[in-house]
């Protein structure tokens, strides 16, 4: 996967066959409590557990593979798409991150 940075209570999750995966941020630019940010200690702190993503999740698009995009603060799920840079989308969508000026647009 690509570089994606977003919010520490941000996580990415990807369906593959019938199995889900959650992606490890490759960079975090905000994190108030200065906190580990492995993905077992963030999902408790925001009062959830990973089985309740996977049915949220689940919920939104019927389970069809690609990425997801979990906000564990506001308890709100997206379905991104099939690959990366579709994460990189959704992100901007929400108002996370800026477009590169280097790529190609």
């Amino acid at each position: 996967m690509s570089k994606i940075v977003s919010p520490v209570y941000y996580r990415i999750y990807d369906r593959v066959g019938t199995k889900w995966f959650a992606v490890e941020p490759s960079g975090i630019f905000y994190n108030p409590t200065d906190t580990s940010a492995s993905l077992t200690h963030i999902v408790e702190q925001y009062g959830l557990k990973e089985s309740k993503i996977i049915i949220e999740l689940f919920r939104i698009n019927g389970g069809r593979p690609g990425y997801y995009l979990a906000n564990l603060r506001d308890k709100k799920y997206y379905y991104c798409g099939s690959n990366c840079e579709d994460v990189k989308k959704k992100l901007l969508e929400l108002g996370i991150g800026r477009a590169d000026p280097m790529e190609k647009q």
